[in-house]
């Protein structure tokens, strides 16, 4: 008779429940996949979606931007002409003023007294000019009869001669001495701004020379001017459109500059160009110009620095785009555009400069055509491959002239 060992009899009887368990495992897992045959498979990773846009290629005229400083289109030192004591000021400090005011007033009474005296002197030498012609005219008529010597005949005409000399500088010390009355009365050589009375009323002055007493100045600031300085380049770019007839002289024409002041966003202050000047300087290799401003309201002062925008070239057509979405690669600039299968590519540009619409000019390296990746640019890399999302470029309005370049 076999005798059965009751741990064999126990593992046969695991044995049996745990291929139960894998039976039915097997058969849930083959329901699973037929009822999950008929559905779509898993989707597979995106690729990273990306804007692009053509560049903007428009015909635009080029302005070139200078850095300069306003100053008085008239400004006169205001000295007296005759010497004496301030007895009156005319004006308060700062005040506008029109030429021929009376600004100050110098102690007229020595002046007085010396016209009084010219006059007397004037009116001594026209009596002596009386007699002596009333001498010249007797012996004129003795002549012709012999009845008075040559030499008495010639010594009265002389007389006379000497008369009217005397006659005529007594005039003369007259029209000097009411002339140096009119004087005491320092006016306006100019309309504009007076600035400080530099001599107050009372103080002993200086004047009539090189030296004198400096008593006030005035400057004219409508009109305006504003100078700046260009490079030697410059002149010469400007001189080859001139001959070129891209671009008159602003030698000869009223070329438009647009000015700003340092508070503000916009060239928003039309001028015209009005001088260049003869010749480049030797120490800085610059050449000086001026554009003329109206100035009406008297906002800009003489000293106020200012920004201008000068025609800078003909109009022409140019690719022009977001200056953010510039690479540089060392000395190399350069842009992502969208290539073949829609991946990523780069070109190598030649950088013009901003344009007034805030857009970056494109000398070489781009076409109208080019699709270039305006965002994400941060992480995508050459020959990668992303979803693109046409869109189009929008400029910056809010750095553009207050006037029409037409204007």
């Amino acid at each position: 008779m076999k005798t059965i060992n009751l741990k064999t009899k126990r593992s046969i009887k695991q044995m049996s429940i745990f291929a139960g368990l894998v039976l039915m495992v097997l058969t849930v897992v083959a329901f699973t996949s037929k009822k999950n045959s008929n559905e779509d498979p898993i989707a597979t990773i995106q690729a990273m979606p990306v804007e692009v846009a053509v560049p903007v290629f428009e015909k635009i005229t080029e302005w070139d931007e200078y850095t300069g400083r306003f100053e008085a289109s008239n400004r006169v030192e205001v000295r007296a002409r005759v010497s004496g004591y301030i007895q009156n000021v005319s004006f308060k400090d700062g005040q506008s003023v029109n030429k021929g005011d009376v600004l100050f007033t110098i102690d007229q009474r020595p002046f007085k007294i010396a016209l009084s005296q010219a006059r007397a002197s004037y009116g001594q030498a026209k009596a002596r000019l009386t007699i002596a012609k009333d001498n010249f005219d007797r012996v004129q008529s003795l002549r012709e009869s012999g009845a008075v010597s040559l030499e008495e005949y010639d010594s009265r005409k002389q007389a006379l001669a000497g008369a009217k000399a005397s006659l005529q500088l007594a005039q003369a010390s007259v029209d000097n001495a009411t002339l140096n009355l009119e004087f005491t009365k320092v006016k306006a050589p100019i309309s504009g701004r007076v600035s400080r009375d530099m001599v107050n009323q009372g103080n002993l002055i200086d004047g009539g020379s090189s030296n004198s007493t400096l008593l006030t100045t005035i400057v004219a600031t409508s009109p305006i001017h504003f100078y700046f300085k260009g490079s030697e380049s410059d002149y010469l770019k400007y001189s080859r459109l001139a001959q070129n007839g891209q671009r008159a002289s602003s030698r000869s024409t009223a070329n438009p500059v647009f000015l700003k002041l340092q508070d503000e966003d916009t060239y928003s202050h039309k001028a015209v160009m009005d001088f260049v000047d003869n010749e480049i300087d030797r120490s800085t290799g610059t050449i000086e110009g001026r554009a003329t401003l109206e100035n009406k309201d008297g906002l800009i002062e003489p000293g106020m620095f200012g920004k201008a925008r000068l025609l800078g070239s003909a109009a022409h057509e140019a690719i022009m785009i977001p200056e953010e979405i510039i690479g540089t690669n060392q000395s190399v600039r350069f842009v992502y555009i969208l290539g073949q299968d829609n991946t990523v590519t780069t070109k190598n540009v030649e950088l013009g400069p901003l344009h007034t619409n805030g857009l970056r000019i494109i000398r070489k390296g781009l076409t109208p055509e080019d699709k270039l990746i305006t965002n994400n640019i941060q992480k995508i890399r050459p020959g990668v491959a992303v979803t693109p999302i046409e869109t189009s470029l929008i400029t910056n309005n809010k750095d553009m002239f207050a006037f029409t370049e037409e204007e």
